[in-house]
């Protein structure tokens, strides 16, 4: 274990990037009269539907709660969205501060909330504790899992349970899901299959997560990600891409964007393929199935890596008033068009796409104030997105240097992902224990193991640089 001296230092990132500490006291006040709020009149009454919320162990700020049903030959999903769009007053202390922060940040030691805790953790929060305000997206669904119909209101909901992701794996495998989830599983494979179908980049690469080591200090963990959130990941892209939809249609929005891959980056993305074992064609469809399919090893992950060359310019696009839909509207990642309406509480931009599909499912467009702020949101959520992933790229390259910073020196086996560039920049090696992703000087090949050595581990910065010995 590394010794206090050698600890990551979490402070310092929050220093580094300016993270603010605290809520201005107007906002707190402003915040804590909306949670006092009852949910306004005129919403439907829908506390009867069997819903649940699933999320990591602990969470408290609950965005959405879920019930997947069968309905015929068919399924019927209802998506209950925490309403911040009742709760945050335009133009007020909280808009402001929300629209200056643009997200949630989250350090292993703590988050730097998008909203005050009294509503993220408390009134606005889909917690299973009582009635709460909500956006109720209502989808239906064919035999195969294709959208054949989309309704979107504001509603009130209760949640039925808090599950978790490992509880509903265990009783998904043990024959036992809950009954608002019951053909979540079903409806998930559907929907992933047809993801693969639509020609989605699902790149799937080591995911690492800064955890207590039990001791007082941290490490780094790879996470695995279950079924369960893979299903319940496709009712969001599935809430999200009914939203782009309606957006397009409706000639008004916010759209995330993301470029489908240039034929260029295709062909070169074969040729990797191709020197690391796996025939592909270079189109996107062939691309997507072969990633969906990729087994466990060292070529695999290579190859993983060498994919994110085909998901670049992602960004936010806004339309209306005057200013058409873009050429390309839709996402790579994804395959389909899509906006962000399901993480309110999280992430700025859906509560605006929200109240943007509920004046179109009204009939109506929206309003005035909305139609004005809606251009300034993709400035917003570019930096607020880079800042999001700088900070968790900070606290992860931190905890590996404070994991590595007495074994400088010492050689390690490690996967090479990347190899060095001439003229260009240093490798990419990935090892597994510690998981830890970093640089490496000197001759290697991709999708294959080497020997390196340990050159530099800083705590301070999270620079940390291998030296090939033999590859």
């Amino acid at each position: 274990m590394p010794d206090r001296a050698t600890r990551p230092d979490f402070a310092a990132v929050r220093a580094e990037f300016d993270l603010p500490a605290e809520f201005p006291p107007e906002v707190l006040a402003e915040a804590a009269r909306a949670a006092a709020r009852p949910p306004s009149p005129g919403r439907l009454d829908a506390t009867d539907l069997p819903l649940v919320t699933i999320d990591p162990p602990g969470s408290k700020d609950l965005d959405q709660a879920v019930g997947v049903s069968r309905d015929g030959d068919g399924f019927r999903v209802h998506y209950a969205i925490a309403d911040l769009g009742a709760v945050v007053e335009p133009g007020g202390a909280l808009d402001t501060e929300v629209l200056r922060r643009g997200q949630t940040v989250y350090l292993p030691d703590g988050s730097v909330p998008l909203h005050p805790t009294v509503l993220s953790e408390g009134a606005a929060s889909l917690l299973p504790d009582g009635p709460r305000a909500a956006v109720l997206w209502t989808i239906g669904l064919d035999a195969a899992g294709e959208v054949t119909s989309v309704d979107v209101r504001r509603a009130v909901v209760r949640s039925a349970a808090r599950l978790d992701y490992a509880g509903v794996q265990a009783d998904v495998d043990g024959g036992d899901v809950h009954p608002a989830i019951a053909a979540l599983p079903e409806l998930g494979r559907l929907r992933r299959g047809l993801a693969v179908a639509r020609g989605a980049i699902e790149l799937e690469l080591p995911e690492q997560e800064v955890l207590p080591d039990g001791d007082g200090g941290w490490t780094v963990r790879v996470r695995r990600r279950l079924d369960v959130e893979a299903w319940n990941a496709e009712i969001s892209l599935l809430t999200g891409m009914a939203a782009g939809a309606m957006m397009l249609r409706g000639g008004i929005g916010l759209l995330r964007t993301l470029p489908a891959p240039e034929p260029g980056a295709l062909e070169e993305f074969a040729r990797t393929a191709d020197g690391l074992g796996f025939a592909v064609e270079p189109t996107v469809h062939a691309v997507a199935a072969l990633l969906a399919g990729l087994p466990d090893g060292a070529p695999a992950l290579a190859l993983r890596r060498a994919a994110t060359t085909l998901l670049r310019g992602a960004g936010y696009t806004a339309f209306g008033d005057g200013v058409a839909p873009p050429a390309d509207s839709g996402h790579g990642g994804i395959g389909a068009p899509y906006a962000h309406v399901t993480a309110p509480l999280r992430r700025l931009v859906d509560r605006f796409g929200a109240e943007v599909c509920l004046a179109l499912a009204a009939g109506e467009q929206p309003p005035s104030g909305l139609r004005a702020v809606l251009p300034t949101l993709p400035e917003v959520m570019g930096a607020s997105d880079a800042t999001a992933a700088a900070v968790d790229r900070a606290c992860v390259d931190r905890t590996e240097a404070a994991l590595l910073a007495g074994r400088v020196g010492q050689d390690f086996e490690v996967v090479v992902l990347r190899p060095a560039e001439a003229d260009g920049p240093p490798g990419e090696v990935y090892l597994v224990d510690p998981p830890v992703l970093a640089r490496c000087e000197g001759p290697l090949a991709a999708g294959g193991t080497a020997t390196v050595r340990l050159a530099e581990a800083d705590p301070a910065t999270g620079r940390i640089v291998f030296t090939a010995v033999r590859g």
